[in-house]
């Protein structure tokens, strides 16, 4: 089964594509199929991955997957959120990896409460008007570390540090990494709905 995944990350389709490989899937990109990316007016991670999911099976006629993800830090009352993939910009900075995480050191200098959560919210559709959605949550809690180390990864990797781990994200291997991540909790979630409900196996 081909299934379009609403993004063009890379580091977002590889680790979707190991994560799904156990069903046989084949994830594509919306990229490579011509598909723009959509509009992301909400305030809720669910909301915005049901409105890319639909996007992207309505333009491609296949089942669709989106994943919207983003770092919440109870410092700043669960921002960035949504506005993750954008957070450097309200600072003069380009859009980017490396940007929103000199962004963010900079606008927690000084701030002693340092914890913060990275959230995933996968959302899988059979059609663009699917009544039932698969929806699956994963949720990791860490530091964010007082400078950048490792470079595995992606995104805000480098500055999430682990307690349980005793290093950040972009220090474990990428196996690791992905059995613990907030992307990985959801993807085994998502995987087991889509082999009850689509494939029908126990």
């Amino acid at each position: 089964m081909k299934i379009v995944l609403a993004s063009n990350n890379p580091g977002k389709l590889a680790e979707l594509r190991a994560m799904l490989a156990p069903l046989g899937l084949e994830l594509v990109a919306q990229g490579e199929l011509g598909i723009p990316e959509a509009e992301e007016p909400f305030d809720t991670f669910l909301e915005n991955a049901l409105a890319k999911a639909r996007h992207a099976a309505q333009h491609s006629g296949l089942h669709a997957i989106a994943d919207d993800a983003g770092l919440c830090v109870d410092a700043f009352g669960g921002e960035p959120g949504v506005h993750t993939a954008y957070y450097a910009t309200r600072f003069g900075y380009p859009k980017g990896d490396d940007a929103n995480v000199r962004a963010l050191l900079e606008q927690m200098r000084g701030v002693e409460q340092r914890r913060a959560a990275l959230v995933s919210t996968l959302v899988a559709l059979r059609t663009p008007q699917d009544p039932e959605p698969l929806v699956a949550v994963g949720r990791v809690v860490g530091e964010i570390a007082r400078e950048p180390v490792g470079d595995q990864g992606f995104g805000f990797d480098p500055v999430m540090y682990i307690p349980a781990f005793g290093r950040t994200f972009a220090q474990l291997p990428v196996e690791v990494k992905n059995a613990h991540s907030h992307r990985g909790q959801a993807a085994r979630a998502l995987v087991a709905l889509i082999r009850e409900r689509w494939l029908g196996a126990a």
